[in-house]
């Protein structure tokens, strides 16, 4: 891997991937920290006296209505407002407009294309990694700069395929990932406690099995804990869990398998016969755990967070290991969001900018992206 600051750049015209998939509500940005995230390595290539596209996606493009609801016009906005300096938006990731844009790109300018994954719809050429499509975005530019960490784990045309055309280099947010997760991957000290929430098993199944043989301790919260409750015969009401047999059973055989790792709740928030959140003693119980380990990684939240009444029992297991004395990782959008709403930076050595990056990272040691780009 070479990194932006290790190579000559000046002056050149550079395809920059970042991680613009903010949360929007009600036409606002709630958190604009991955792109605050951004600016290091914007700010970098400007000093270099280069001219700057910017790519991201934003969301999932699977009909004409998403594409409505996920522009990046909004991003543009907030990064001029940032940068105190204009970004020239470009509502359409291809095409004549993109293009002309692109070759008429002075030093020093900037330019935002519009969401990526516009090329999802009607066809997947943006998820499916199309050659055709990634070629076409190489013509833009002299080289490619890679700094969405928080998309590595899947290799697609603006994350990796483009990597194929042009000269491509890792910006310093991804340095900085990289670093900052050595202590949960190759470097970790033990015991080694996992925070593992969210709504639904099946999107975190696969990191579940891969960390089990790694930590110490497994502390599961969320509908993730519902399902293993459900899964172990307690009655969890209408609360989110999953009903498929054969994921219930894949549940009961790490339960058996690794007893004395998995962690579970022993009281809930409970509204309208649902568990919404973990209780007072559940928390005092994971604390104590969390009080054992040297390393610690926060992937997900207690419950439902959105509604502060529900936020309780996240805040308080987060604000609870401010005082452990252990290197302390959370990743994740909504953990993210969490975390700086109420202000819970100081509880955490490293806060990764990637949820299912840094989740695959941590897990599996690779990241596809990333794979791809080294045995191109």
């Amino acid at each position: 891997m070479k990194y932006i600051d290790e190579v000559e750049l000046s002056n050149k015209k550079v395809i920059v991937r970042c991680d613009f998939n903010v949360p929007i509500e009600n036409h606002k940005i709630s958190d604009n920290s991955r792109i605050v995230k951004s600016l290091k390595t914007i700010e970098y290539l400007l000093k270099q006296n280069c001219s700057l596209i910017l790519m991201s996606h934003l969301g999932r493009i699977k009909t004409r209505e998403d594409k409505a609801k996920n522009s990046l016009k909004i991003v543009a906005d907030e990064l001029s407002s940032l940068l105190n300096k204009e970004v020239k938006f470009i509502n359409n990731p291809v095409g004549m407009d993109a293009l002309m844009a692109c070759k008429q790109l002075s030093p020093g300018e900037i330019i935002l294309l519009e969401n990526a994954r516009y090329c999802d719809y009607p066809e997947k050429l943006e998820s499916n990694n199309d050659m055709n499509l990634s070629k076409y975005w190489s013509s833009f530019a002299d080289a490619f700069v890679v700094d969405a960490f928080g998309s590595l784990h899947r290799a697609h045309a603006s994350v990796a395929g483009i990597s194929r055309y042009l000269p491509t280099y890792f910006g310093l947010l991804i340095k900085e990932e990289m670093e900052g997760l050595v202590p949960v991957t190759t470097n970790i000290v033990h015991p080694f406690g996992v925070f593992m929430g969210g709504a639904k098993i099946d999107d975190k199944l696969k990191y579940i099995k891969d960390l089990l043989p790694k930590c110490d301790y497994l502390l599961i919260g969320g509908g993730i804990a519902n399902s293993f409750l459900y899964a172990c015969g307690y009655d969890v009401q209408d609360s989110i869990c999953t009903t498929d047999e054969l994921t219930l059973e894949e549940l009961r055989n790490l339960v058996k398998e690794y007893k004395e790792k998995i962690i579970m709740p022993i009281d809930f928030v409970i509204d309208d016969s649902k568990i919404l959140d973990l209780g007072v003693k559940s928390i005092d119980k994971y604390t104590k755990y969390f009080q054992k380990c040297k390393t610690i990684f926060i992937n997900g939240t207690c419950g439902k967070f959105e509604e502060k009444r529900y936020a309780k029992g996240t805040v308080s297991l987060f604000d609870a290991i401010k005082s452990i004395d252990a290197y302390k990782v959370a990743g994740g959008g909504d953990t993210l969001n969490v975390i700086n709403e109420y202000k819970l930076n100081g509880s955490f050595s490293f806060l990764s900018s990637g949820g299912g990056a840094s989740l695959e990272y941590i897990s599996s040691g690779h990241l596809e992206a990333i794979d791809f780009i080294n045995n191109k």
